[in-house]
Protein backbone atom coordinates (compact mmCIF):
# COMPACT_ATOMS: atom_id res chain seq x y z
CA UNK A 1 0.00 0.00 0.00
CA UNK A 2 1.32 3.45 -0.94
CA UNK A 3 1.94 5.97 1.83
CA UNK A 4 2.87 9.63 1.93
CA UNK A 5 5.95 8.92 4.05
CA UNK A 6 5.94 12.14 6.07
CA UNK A 7 5.53 14.43 3.08
CA UNK A 8 3.97 17.85 3.70
CA UNK A 9 0.63 18.09 1.91
CA UNK A 10 -1.03 21.51 1.55
CA UNK A 11 -4.84 21.53 1.79
CA UNK A 12 -6.96 24.57 0.92
CA UNK A 13 -10.41 23.24 1.83
CA UNK A 14 -12.40 24.65 4.74
CA UNK A 15 -15.52 22.53 4.42
CA UNK A 16 -14.59 18.98 5.45
CA UNK A 17 -11.09 20.28 6.12
CA UNK A 18 -10.62 18.16 9.26
CA UNK A 19 -11.76 15.05 7.39
CA UNK A 20 -9.37 15.83 4.54
CA UNK A 21 -6.47 16.34 6.94
CA UNK A 22 -7.28 13.05 8.69
CA UNK A 23 -7.13 11.22 5.34
CA UNK A 24 -3.67 12.65 4.66
CA UNK A 25 -2.43 11.75 8.13
CA UNK A 26 -3.79 8.18 7.91
CA UNK A 27 -1.73 7.84 4.73
CA UNK A 28 1.37 8.92 6.64
CA UNK A 29 1.50 12.52 5.45
CA UNK A 30 1.67 15.83 7.30
CA UNK A 31 -1.39 17.95 6.55
CA UNK A 32 -0.70 21.68 6.21
CA UNK A 33 -4.11 23.37 6.17
CA UNK A 34 -4.81 26.86 4.86
CA UNK A 35 -8.58 27.36 4.36
CA UNK A 36 -8.94 29.46 1.23
CA UNK A 37 -12.55 30.60 1.47
CA UNK A 38 -15.56 31.38 3.59
CA UNK A 39 -18.98 30.32 2.28
CA UNK A 40 -21.50 33.08 3.02
CA UNK A 41 -25.23 32.41 2.69
CA UNK A 42 -26.93 34.38 -0.09
CA UNK A 43 -30.29 35.63 1.16
CA UNK A 44 -31.33 36.55 -2.40
CA UNK A 45 -30.66 32.95 -3.46
CA UNK A 46 -32.72 31.56 -0.60
CA UNK A 47 -35.68 33.83 -1.35
CA UNK A 48 -35.67 32.92 -5.07
CA UNK A 49 -35.60 29.22 -4.17
CA UNK A 50 -38.36 29.31 -1.54
CA UNK A 51 -40.64 31.68 -3.43
CA UNK A 52 -40.44 29.48 -6.52
CA UNK A 53 -41.21 26.35 -4.50
CA UNK A 54 -44.10 28.02 -2.67
CA UNK A 55 -45.65 29.24 -5.93
CA UNK A 56 -45.17 25.82 -7.67
CA UNK A 57 -43.10 27.50 -10.40
CA UNK A 58 -40.74 24.55 -10.83
CA UNK A 59 -41.22 21.04 -12.17
CA UNK A 60 -37.48 20.23 -12.42
CA UNK A 61 -34.69 20.93 -9.92
CA UNK A 62 -31.05 20.54 -10.95
CA UNK A 63 -28.49 20.31 -8.16
CA UNK A 64 -24.85 20.98 -9.02
CA UNK A 65 -23.49 20.41 -5.51
CA UNK A 66 -24.47 18.89 -2.21
CA UNK A 67 -23.51 21.90 -0.13
CA UNK A 68 -25.80 24.12 -2.21
CA UNK A 69 -28.87 22.13 -1.23
CA UNK A 70 -27.73 21.81 2.39
CA UNK A 71 -27.16 25.57 2.60
CA UNK A 72 -30.68 26.27 1.34
CA UNK A 73 -32.33 23.73 3.63
CA UNK A 74 -30.29 24.84 6.64
CA UNK A 75 -31.59 28.35 6.05
CA UNK A 76 -35.11 26.96 5.65
CA UNK A 77 -34.69 25.23 9.01
CA UNK A 78 -33.53 28.46 10.62
CA UNK A 79 -36.65 30.22 9.30
CA UNK A 80 -39.06 27.42 10.24
CA UNK A 81 -39.77 26.46 6.61
CA UNK A 82 -37.92 23.15 6.27
CA UNK A 83 -40.95 20.88 5.97
CA UNK A 84 -42.50 23.24 3.44
CA UNK A 85 -39.35 23.03 1.31
CA UNK A 86 -39.10 19.22 1.58
CA UNK A 87 -42.78 18.74 0.66
CA UNK A 88 -42.37 20.96 -2.40
CA UNK A 89 -39.16 19.22 -3.52
CA UNK A 90 -40.92 15.84 -3.34
CA UNK A 91 -43.23 17.03 -6.13
CA UNK A 92 -40.35 17.80 -8.50
CA UNK A 93 -38.14 15.80 -10.81
CA UNK A 94 -34.67 16.15 -9.30
CA UNK A 95 -31.43 15.81 -11.27
CA UNK A 96 -28.00 15.63 -9.57
CA UNK A 97 -24.47 16.11 -10.79
CA UNK A 98 -22.36 13.62 -8.86
CA UNK A 99 -22.68 11.81 -5.56
CA UNK A 100 -22.59 14.77 -3.17
CA UNK A 101 -26.06 16.15 -4.00
CA UNK A 102 -27.39 12.58 -3.87
CA UNK A 103 -26.03 12.20 -0.35
CA UNK A 104 -27.49 15.58 0.63
CA UNK A 105 -30.92 14.57 -0.66
CA UNK A 106 -30.77 11.34 1.32
CA UNK A 107 -30.31 13.32 4.54
CA UNK A 108 -33.79 14.78 4.00
CA UNK A 109 -35.51 11.65 2.71
CA UNK A 110 -35.43 12.87 -0.90
CA UNK A 111 -34.37 11.06 -4.07
CA UNK A 112 -33.12 12.05 -7.49
CA UNK A 113 -34.65 10.77 -10.71
CA UNK A 114 -31.63 11.64 -12.85
CA UNK A 115 -27.94 11.22 -12.01
CA UNK A 116 -24.72 11.60 -13.94
CA UNK A 117 -22.13 9.10 -15.08
CA UNK A 118 -18.48 9.48 -14.06
CA UNK A 119 -16.58 11.77 -14.02
CA UNK A 120 -19.71 13.82 -13.18
CA UNK A 121 -18.83 16.90 -15.20
CA UNK A 122 -21.14 19.32 -17.00
CA UNK A 123 -21.02 17.11 -20.10
CA UNK A 124 -22.43 14.10 -18.25
CA UNK A 125 -25.11 16.29 -16.70
CA UNK A 126 -26.23 17.61 -20.09
CA UNK A 127 -26.34 14.04 -21.43
CA UNK A 128 -28.56 13.01 -18.52
CA UNK A 129 -30.87 15.98 -19.10
CA UNK A 130 -31.15 15.36 -22.84
CA UNK A 131 -33.97 12.87 -22.28
CA UNK A 132 -36.18 15.49 -20.57
CA UNK A 133 -38.25 18.01 -22.50
CA UNK A 134 -37.66 21.27 -20.63
CA UNK A 135 -39.44 23.55 -23.10
CA UNK A 136 -41.84 25.88 -21.25
CA UNK A 137 -41.17 24.04 -17.98
CA UNK A 138 -40.13 25.78 -14.78
CA UNK A 139 -36.58 24.71 -13.92
CA UNK A 140 -34.57 25.72 -10.85
CA UNK A 141 -30.82 25.39 -11.27
CA UNK A 142 -29.01 25.37 -7.93
CA UNK A 143 -25.44 26.47 -8.60
CA UNK A 144 -22.37 25.84 -6.49
CA UNK A 145 -20.11 28.78 -5.62
CA UNK A 146 -20.00 30.17 -9.17
CA UNK A 147 -22.40 30.29 -12.08
CA UNK A 148 -22.24 27.32 -14.44
CA UNK A 149 -22.79 29.29 -17.63
CA UNK A 150 -22.79 26.25 -19.91
CA UNK A 151 -25.67 24.52 -18.14
CA UNK A 152 -27.71 27.71 -17.79
CA UNK A 153 -27.34 28.71 -21.44
CA UNK A 154 -28.08 25.19 -22.66
CA UNK A 155 -31.32 25.10 -20.69
CA UNK A 156 -32.38 28.52 -21.94
CA UNK A 157 -31.60 27.51 -25.52
CA UNK A 158 -34.06 24.61 -24.99
CA UNK A 159 -36.69 27.19 -23.89
CA UNK A 160 -36.75 26.24 -20.21
CA UNK A 161 -38.27 28.82 -17.87
CA UNK A 162 -35.10 28.93 -15.85
CA UNK A 163 -34.52 30.33 -12.37
CA UNK A 164 -30.88 30.31 -11.28
CA UNK A 165 -30.20 30.07 -7.54
CA UNK A 166 -26.88 30.87 -5.88
CA UNK A 167 -27.12 29.53 -2.32
CA UNK A 168 -23.85 31.03 -1.10
CA UNK A 169 -20.87 33.09 -2.13
CA UNK A 170 -17.29 31.91 -1.78
CA UNK A 171 -15.26 34.74 -0.31
CA UNK A 172 -11.63 35.07 0.64
CA UNK A 173 -11.31 34.45 4.40
CA UNK A 174 -10.90 37.47 6.67
CA UNK A 175 -7.80 35.83 8.16
CA UNK A 176 -5.42 35.31 5.26
CA UNK A 177 -2.47 34.43 7.46
CA UNK A 178 -2.58 30.66 6.75
CA UNK A 179 -2.75 31.25 2.99
CA UNK A 180 0.11 33.72 3.13
CA UNK A 181 2.20 31.13 4.98
CA UNK A 182 1.34 28.47 2.38
CA UNK A 183 2.54 30.75 -0.43
CA UNK A 184 5.79 31.35 1.46
CA UNK A 185 6.20 27.63 2.16
CA UNK A 186 5.76 26.82 -1.53
CA UNK A 187 8.32 29.46 -2.52
CA UNK A 188 10.75 28.05 0.07
CA UNK A 189 10.20 24.45 -1.18
CA UNK A 190 8.66 23.34 2.12
CA UNK A 191 5.55 21.79 0.50
CA UNK A 192 5.64 18.42 -1.28
CA UNK A 193 2.10 18.38 -2.69
CA UNK A 194 -0.91 20.68 -2.88
CA UNK A 195 -4.44 19.31 -3.31
CA UNK A 196 -7.24 21.32 -4.92
CA UNK A 197 -10.88 20.30 -4.50
CA UNK A 198 -12.55 23.21 -6.34
CA UNK A 199 -11.59 25.94 -8.76
CA UNK A 200 -12.15 28.76 -6.27
CA UNK A 201 -9.25 27.50 -4.16
CA UNK A 202 -6.92 28.09 -7.08
CA UNK A 203 -8.33 31.55 -7.75
CA UNK A 204 -8.09 32.61 -4.11
CA UNK A 205 -4.57 31.23 -3.72
CA UNK A 206 -3.40 33.36 -6.64
CA UNK A 207 -5.29 36.40 -5.35
CA UNK A 208 -3.31 36.15 -2.12
CA UNK A 209 -0.10 35.63 -4.10
CA UNK A 210 -0.95 38.73 -6.15
CA UNK A 211 -1.27 40.76 -2.95
CA UNK A 212 2.23 39.50 -2.08
CA UNK A 213 3.56 40.26 -5.63
CA UNK A 214 4.39 36.55 -5.97
CA UNK A 215 2.09 35.17 -8.71
CA UNK A 216 4.91 34.30 -11.10
CA UNK A 217 7.08 32.82 -8.37
CA UNK A 218 4.16 30.79 -7.02
CA UNK A 219 3.30 29.31 -10.44
CA UNK A 220 6.97 28.50 -11.10
CA UNK A 221 7.45 26.79 -7.73
CA UNK A 222 4.21 24.83 -8.01
CA UNK A 223 5.21 23.50 -11.42
CA UNK A 224 8.81 22.67 -10.51
CA UNK A 225 8.75 21.56 -6.90
CA UNK A 226 5.20 20.57 -5.86
CA UNK A 227 3.02 17.64 -6.92
CA UNK A 228 -0.34 19.16 -7.84
CA UNK A 229 -3.52 17.14 -7.32
CA UNK A 230 -6.85 18.29 -8.80
CA UNK A 231 -10.01 16.49 -7.73
CA UNK A 232 -11.55 16.64 -11.22
CA UNK A 233 -11.43 18.18 -14.72
CA UNK A 234 -13.08 21.51 -13.78
CA UNK A 235 -10.54 22.06 -11.04
CA UNK A 236 -7.72 21.02 -13.39
CA UNK A 237 -8.80 23.56 -16.02
CA UNK A 238 -8.80 26.35 -13.42
CA UNK A 239 -5.20 25.48 -12.55
CA UNK A 240 -4.18 25.40 -16.20
CA UNK A 241 -5.65 28.88 -16.72
CA UNK A 242 -3.17 30.30 -14.20
CA UNK A 243 -0.29 28.37 -15.71
CA UNK A 244 -0.16 25.45 -13.27
CA UNK A 245 0.04 21.90 -14.62
CA UNK A 246 -1.88 19.30 -12.57
CA UNK A 247 0.13 16.12 -12.00
CA UNK A 248 -2.72 14.01 -10.60
CA UNK A 249 -6.42 13.83 -11.47
CA UNK A 250 -8.08 10.78 -9.89
CA UNK A 251 -10.60 8.67 -11.80
CA UNK A 252 -13.19 9.34 -9.07
CA UNK A 253 -13.79 12.94 -8.03
CA UNK A 254 -13.61 12.64 -4.24
CA UNK A 255 -11.13 13.33 -1.46
CA UNK A 256 -10.07 9.72 -0.67
CA UNK A 257 -9.37 9.03 -4.34
CA UNK A 258 -7.34 12.24 -4.62
CA UNK A 259 -5.18 11.46 -1.58
CA UNK A 260 -4.60 7.88 -2.72
CA UNK A 261 -3.76 8.99 -6.25
CA UNK A 262 -1.16 11.47 -4.98
CA UNK A 263 0.43 8.82 -2.74
CA UNK A 264 0.55 6.48 -5.76
CA UNK A 265 2.16 9.24 -7.85
CA UNK A 266 4.97 9.68 -5.32
CA UNK A 267 5.52 5.90 -5.19
CA UNK A 268 5.43 5.43 -8.98
CA UNK A 269 7.80 8.32 -9.70
CA UNK A 270 10.16 7.58 -6.83
CA UNK A 271 10.00 11.18 -5.62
Amino acid sequence: METLNGRRIALLARRQGDEFAALVERMGGVAVSAPSMDEVVSHDGFHAFMEGLAASRFSLAILLSGVGLITLLDEATRRGRLQEAINALRQLTIACRGGKPLAALKQYGLKAKLTTATPHTTGELMNALSCIDVADRGVVLVHSGERNTEVAEALRSRRARLVEVFPYERMLPDDRGPMTRIVRDVLAHRIDAMLFTNRNQCRHLFEVAREMSQTEGLALSLNRHVVIGAVGPVCARALERVGVRPDVIPSSSNMPSLVNAVARYFDTHGI
